[in-house]
């Protein structure tokens, strides 16, 4: 996002703990000025604690800057005090539907501490700040340069030993429990029974006990040879161009969906998607109610899918003007600089 701000009125700097990752590795490529500093400290002990903040608020003011925006998930408040004695306005991010960490009462000291809140949907809002007039919603953005129709690409058509007749079922998800991966392949097993040219394909980081459960739990279906776990992928707008149905079916749990980055992204590469219809999925799909399904019951997803597969009118095209107009990651970077702007007025 901080990539699209106009830099004729911002001059965007990102702050992390750490410099490893592909996420890292973009951000040195986009040539924002980056810092290596840990900006949160235990509040265990509180003496201690305020200590470390004076420490790290000489950092904030070294910087140089006007506003400070937190994007982390956990519920620190150190930041923000230590923000508030650099004299430093800041704000942060909620990312997802619970409070996290082992403390609602530090969120609350979080959001108190906050010159301003960004939420990313609209039950997140009711839940969390409720009455409150420093939230504003500005859910996450796409690339839809980077995410659009693709012709197939080959080399996975030929991995994954495509044929014209067959329909491709996707999954792009951190593989964690609240993400209800099983729900999808129960789902599909049933629909093996009678659709014969089937294939799923789960798209995330497997090397977690859920994901491996996930696997003893597809290796104990009769469609277990349509299944299909890639890992780990680091060009996943190729794999949206095999797919034909895109499915995220995250439970009604935890902390479930903030924004949901990968319905964005299957929508802006222009293929079919059905989403269970929790926070932040509902957001997305709230003019498109029949793509959703009831979190955790598969046979729900099923009868969603099989319609899906022989309807022969394709939304496709509505969802992907739906994302275009409304969540292109300019228009999210637009939203950005007007809070900053309101912020710093």
């Amino acid at each position: 996002m901080a990539t699209n701000l106009d830099r004729n009125i911002f001059d965007p700097q990102i702050c992390c703990s750490h410099d490893r990752g592909v996420f890292m590795k973009n951000v040195k490529s986009s040539g924002l000025k980056v810092h290596l500093k840990k900006t949160t400290v235990s509040m265990s002990n509180r003496i201690h604690g305020m200590i470390n903040c004076f420490s790290v608020a000489k950092f904030f003011k070294s910087l140089d800057v006007d506003l400070i925006h937190s994007m982390h998930y956990s519920d620190d408040y150190s930041e923000a005090i230590s923000a508030k004695i650099a004299g430093i306005p800041w704000m942060f991010t909620k990312k997802n539907m619970s409070w996290g960490g082992n403390s609602k009462n530090s969120w609350k000291l979080r959001a108190f501490l906050s010159k301003h809140i960004l939420a990313q949907n609209n039950d997140m809002i009711q839940e969390f700040f409720p009455g409150s007039n420093k939230v504003t919603l500005i859910p996450r953005g796409v690339d839809t340069k980077e995410f659009h129709p693709m012709n197939k690409d080959v080399a996975l058509s030929k991995q994954f030993s495509l044929v014209n007749v067959d329909k491709i079922l996707m999954c792009v998800a951190n593989l964690a429990p609240v993400k209800g991966v099983e729900v999808l392949i129960n789902a599909f097993d049933l629909l093996c029974a009678n659709e014969k040219n089937l294939k799923l394909i789960i798209v995330g980081s497997d090397e977690n006990d859920y994901a491996k459960g996930l696997r003893s739990l597809a290796n104990s279906k009769s469609c277990r040879n349509k299944i299909y776990f890639t890992g780990r992928v680091y060009n996943v707008e190729n794999y949206y161009s095999i797919a034909d149905i895109f499915i995220l079916p995250t439970l009604n749990i935890g902390r479930r969906e903030g924004c949901p980055v990968s319905l964005l992204e299957a929508m802006a590469s222009g293929i079919e998607v059905i989403g269970s219809n929790v926070s932040g999925i509902n957001d997305v799909l709230q003019y498109f109610p029949d793509n959703m399904f009831n979190p955790g019951d598969e046979h729900d997803l099923y009868e969603k899918i099989k319609k899906v597969l022989n309807n022969t009118i394709s939304k496709k095209d509505d969802l992907l003007k739906h994302v275009r107009e409304n969540y292109d990651i300019k228009i999210e970077a637009n939203k950005h600089a007007n809070v900053y702007e309101r912020i710093l007025a």
